[in-house]
């Protein structure tokens, strides 16, 4: 069985939500992280996941939205949410210094505000990271080491980099760009990184991994990042489902009770 740990359901038309995840069923797929990027959209997220078997959420603000983020406002519909036990994660949270689609002072004022509060409730992160890897370790660095803190979404950074967020108890998901024919260089950190503490994502509808590229990604194509990082790390797929899974259940369970 594969887990996908971040894929946007909720992104996808309603009427194509269940035949997203028979689809996902069939292709080996047990459990999906859905993933919220603002208020609504986390609300949203947790509907998704009550109204399906295997599925759970997260609730949070993207860096892209951060520029809307009322700290006590969502924080309070976060804590309403958070009611479900099919809402097991802060996310997605983080930086993003690429687009700056948000001041970065502002990214960097909600980002800690989630940390905190996740931390407050001892809820895993989703960490969304473009450009903005030194912000972030500084971020975390700054926070006492909790167990089972989160992940890195759809990793990017370098094996280096990758030790010291497991230093700081941190795991990492390989989206669909672990299969980009140019991404020598994150096949380079996965080889080197243990996969211990590894999960696979889909990023769904974004990121179509090879051979899907150009199409709409969904939570089924998670079995080629799989079957790539397994290559990568010349194992068997049987070994990367059970170390993948190992880690999603140890994040996220499969809901609270």
């Amino acid at each position: 069985m594969l887990c996908d740990s971040h894929g946007h359901l909720q992104m996808l038309p309603d009427v194509e939500i269940r035949d997203a995840i028979a689809r996902a069923r069939d292709a080996g797929v047990g459990r999906i992280l859905v993933p919220g990027t603002t208020v609504a959209d986390s609300r949203r997220a947790v509907e998704v996941a009550e109204a399906h078997d295997g599925i759970l959420a997260a609730v949070g603000v993207h860096p892209h939205e951060a520029k809307d983020f009322d700290a006590d406002r969502d924080l309070r519909v976060f804590e309403e949410l958070l009611a479900s036990p099919k809402a097991v994660a802060i996310g997605e949270i983080g930086l993003d210094f690429h687009y700056d689609h948000s001041p970065r002072d502002v990214q960097l004022a909600a980002f800690d505000v989630q940390l905190d509060f996740a931390a407050r409730r001892a809820l895993p992160v989703l960490i969304h990271n473009r450009e903005s890897g030194a912000e972030i370790l500084e971020a975390l660095g700054r926070r006492p080491v909790r167990p089972d803190p989160g992940l890195y979404h759809s990793f990017t950074e370098s094996a280096d980099y990758g030790r010291r967020a497991i230093a700081l108890g941190f795991r990492i998901s390989f989206s669909g760009m672990l299969t980009f024919k140019a991404a020598e260089n994150i096949r380079a950190a996965a080889r080197d990184l243990p996969l211990a503490a590894m999960l696979v994502e889909t990023d769904a509808p974004f990121l179509a991994p090879e051979p899907h590229r150009g199409k709409r990604c969904e939570p089924a194509f998670v079995i080629e990042t799989a079957r790539r990082l397994a290559a990568v790390k010349d194992v068997a797929l049987a070994e990367v489902e059970a170390a993948t899974t190992a880690n999603f259940d140890a994040l996220f369970g499969r809901g609270r009770p």
